[in-house]
């Protein structure tokens, strides 16, 4: 996108699918990492040790997946923020273009003898006889 002027800094990935391959790749990886642990853990603990470890473990889990959401969440929130400014923006940019181009056609007009300003609630407000 540089090459036409813009810059990716951040965005927000809602659905990722990796390839199979990987996938089959990556559970095989944690296939042979439980199974060492287990073997690991029923040598060397007792059962109530076994149990506390593996408890432990499913708590580091929960909370490593609910700081993935939260942090989710508020990239989710961060970019309908940044779209709601966007509109904003628009918007603006739309009611100058407008303002402008009425100034173009009051100057065009070869009847057109006086320009009218006022400022009112809703914005500049231009009248003009002719």
């Amino acid at each position: 996108m540089s090459h036409y002027g813009y810059e990716i800094v951040q965005t927000l990935i809602v659905d990722f699918e990796p390839d199979v391959h990987v996938k089959r790749a990556m559970n095989e990886i944690n296939t042979v990492l439980r199974l060492d642990i287990d073997l690991f853990c029923s040598f060397s603990l007792s059962s109530s040790e076994r149990e506390a470890a593996s408890e432990k473990a499913e708590a580091g889990k929960i909370l490593q997946i609910k700081r993935a959401e939260g942090e989710a969440e508020s990239k989710y929130l961060s970019g309908l923020g940044i779209a709601r400014t966007s509109s904003e923006d628009v918007m603006d940019m739309v009611l100058v273009t407008r303002y402008f181009d009425t100034l173009k056609d009051i100057g065009a007009s070869s009847k057109s003898n006086s320009v009218k300003r006022r400022l009112s609630d809703k914005g500049l407000v231009v009248n003009y006889d002719g």
